[in-house]
């Protein structure tokens, strides 16, 4: 069914932009649509640059935009929609006046077949989150330190709450990241993957692991598994792990919070995986 044309111009609040504005704070909308709001010049081109669907490009309409909106308006990847500044400083989620563009975009599929990953991936899995910020923070992390994707499974946060995508700074976008239900259906893809002969480890972090983290081995394919922030790892995910891990501290501090744990683990896998590497 071909969807209805989008106007050229929205001056003033109505039905459309109404829909439009759900997608910032409602995540059935989002769900049952499909789709997403995107904020900022870095998630925009972060977007464009991997694929993901456009389907309205929104402008502000300024008689001068910079050279990077008006090149992204000259050849625009889906139609152009002018909105009336405030209508867009709304959508933007901008005291500080209009943003020059946003996106309104296709919400990826959760497809575990998205993973391709390579003979020695790492690959993350954030178990229950309950903030989208912590979701962006880590997404950030597993496109910084070279993970290939990044799988949320449980009751969570939503991982295309604008607010996860802004932490991220687009990096979302550049990673495979889909939701799954539990951890049942990980361990399935893994299995899979261990039936064409590739020795994935499953590797949980948790506050009493047993073994610092230094000990694991992650010179090989690995889920690394993140626990939800204050409840840790669940019972299903602490059974299904090969092993657990722990990272070392001091101070006062009781935990870490739930990204920077990940991250720690993700510099861990890649320093290993240096020192592992031959000399050229």
């Amino acid at each position: 069914m071909s969807r209805p044309a989008l106007p050229a111009r929205i001056e003033r609040r109505n039905a459309l932009f109404q829909q439009w504005q759900a997608l910032l704070t409602n995540r059935t909308k989002r769900t049952r649509t499909g789709e997403m709001i995107i904020q900022g010049v870095r998630p925009l081109t972060q977007a464009l640059a991997h694929g993901v669907e456009i389907r309205a490009l929104l402008s502000d309409g300024r008689e001068q935009p910079s050279r990077w909106a008006r090149e992204l308006l000259e050849s625009p990847p889906a139609p152009v929609v002018v909105l009336a500044p405030a209508l867009m400083a709304e959508l933007g989620e901008r005291e500080d006046g209009a943003p020059e563009l946003l996106a309104v975009a296709a919400v990826p599929a959760d497809d575990l077949e998205r993973l391709t990953p390579s003979p020695d991936a790492v690959v993350v899995v954030f178990d229950r989150p309950s903030g989208p910020g912590n979701i962006g923070a880590l997404a950030r992390t597993v496109d910084a330190l070279g993970a290939e994707g990044l799988v949320i499974t449980g009751h969570s946060a939503d991982a295309w709450d604008p607010a996860a995508i802004r932490a991220s700074t687009g990096s979302i976008f550049a990673v495979p990241v889909l939701r799954q239900p539990s951890h049942r259906e990980v361990l399935d893809w893994v299995g899979r993957r261990r039936e064409r002969g590739e020795p994935w480890t499953v590797l949980g972090l948790d506050e009493a692991g047993g073994r610092e983290l230094a000990a694991a081995d992650l010179t090989g394919p690995t889920v690394i598994v993140v626990g939800n922030e204050t409840a840790g790892l669940s019972a299903g995910w602490r059974e299904a792990c090969d092993a657990l891990a722990e990272i070392p501290m001091g101070g006062s501090a009781s935990s870490l919070n739930a990204s920077v744990a990940g991250s720690i683990a993700l510099y861990e896998a890649r320093r290993q995986r240096r020192a592992a590497a031959p000399a050229p």
